[in-house]
């Protein structure tokens, strides 16, 4: 694999000594005792976002007689984003448990594994709720993403997660729903440095600049979603996203036993494993190009919840996060998928490697809006 271009780190190599977070990511702090500014960050988060027992139920209770209160005399109180993962899957779960009636949505950008789309057709059967995919135009996708590939960033992950987002606000406001249930949650996603995660990032700034340099296509089909629609989205139609996984003492492990004791729910391997093509980046090109091992914000991420010893963290480290043939017929399918050929998508891979700070981007623009819009609404969970 390729040298890491822009991603190049004199520092000394140091690691967090309380999490796993390291000199990995060029923006990493540490204090005098070493502790690094994730964890610290995180744990200031989980204070202000804590969950209490009793007080935190008892506060999402008040949301769901407000969401029952607002779908009456229509078909649903809610719309849930769901991928065929753990966090999306027992969030529709909890919300049949509160007795919301649902209406579940699957962004298909054509990567989905098998076993993702039976969890999310198993699951809607399971729970009685009503089930759309909305499917991507799969040639102009395709020739977007290939554009992220051919940019050599990090970042490939970013017309999906936009297309997501846009496709849950387009659904919900065309039925006239207020409310989104997501199964984000701190938890999960507490610790992911910008320059390993920027793609979350609603940036249309970044994401025409790479569509327009990188590829021919015009945007027709797939939707989109930056800061001033979504802006209209929340303000005009009134839409909101709640987090109903902040509100209850969530463990992941725990979430997914119970998935598969009582839902017919099937394992699909790691974090955000259900698309075949983000296991291969998050996986292995993360780990090979951009010398990013995933696995450990997740990992410090649950060190700082006491779900799992620094001491194991570092154990399953150890461990090469990819099996050699297994992405040796990921590269045969991947290439095959985006029609080039395996030279092809080798040259792409080792290609100097990019992060957002390569690209004109709005990222100062959209830290702006944030902060001010959970100032004014003083946000602590949703």
């Amino acid at each position: 694999m390729s040298s890491n271009g822009s991603l190049s780190n004199k520092r000394e190599y140091q690691m967090c000594t309380r999490c796993i977070m390291d000199t990995s990511d060029p923006d990493i702090i540490f204090d005098e005792h070493g502790v690094c500014n994730h964890c610290t960050s995180f744990i200031d988060r989980l204070q202000s976002r804590k969950y209490v027992k009793g007080e935190s139920e008892a506060e999402w209770s008040r949301y769901v007689e407000v969401i029952k209160q607002n779908g009456k005399g229509k078909q649903y109180d809610c719309i849930v984003g769901i991928s065929g993962g753990v966090d999306s899957c027992y969030t529709a779960y909890l919300c049949k448990q509160h007795g919301l009636r649902a209406l579940l949505i699957h962004m298909d950008n054509g990567w989905d594994t098998e076993i993702a789309v039976n969890n999310i057709i198993t699951l809607a059967k399971e729970l009685d709720f009503d089930y759309m995919s909305y499917v991507l135009d799969w040639e102009e996708f395709k020739n977007i993403q290939l554009a992220y590939l051919k940019a050599s960033t990090v970042d490939l992950e970013m017309p999906t997660d936009i297309a997501i987002l846009a496709s849950i606000y387009e659904v919900a406001a065309k039925n006239k729903i207020k409310y989104i249930i997501s199964g984000g949650n701190i938890s999960s996603e507490g610790i992911l440095p910008l320059h390993w995660g920027y793609h979350s990032y609603k940036d249309m700034k970044m994401y025409n600049h790479i569509v327009r340099k990188y590829s021919n296509t015009r945007i027709k089909k797939v939707p989109v979603i930056g800061l001033l629609k979504e802006s209209w989205y929340r303000f005009f139609y009134k839409i909101k996203t709640l987090y109903i996984l902040n509100y209850i003492d969530f463990n992941k492990d725990v979430a997914k036993k119970y998935l598969m004791d009582n839902l017919n729910w099937k394992d699909y391997g790691g974090k955000h494993h259900e698309s075949k093509i983000t296991a291969f980046w998050q996986g292995y090109v993360m780990y090979e190009k951009f010398g990013m091992d995933y696995r450990k914000a997740i990992f410090s991420s649950q060190i700082c919840l006491h779900q799992i010893s620094r001491e194991d963290a570092l154990e399953k480290l150890k461990e090469q996060p990819f099996n050699d043939e297994k992405i040796k017929e990921d590269k045969k399918y991947i290439a095959k998928k985006f029609g080039i050929t395996g030279e092809e998508l080798e040259q792409y891979l080792k290609l100097p490697s990019k992060t957002y700070v390569d690209f004109p981007n709005n990222k100062k623009l959209i830290e702006f809006c944030y902060s001010l819009y959970n100032k004014h609404f003083n946000q602590k969970r949703v």
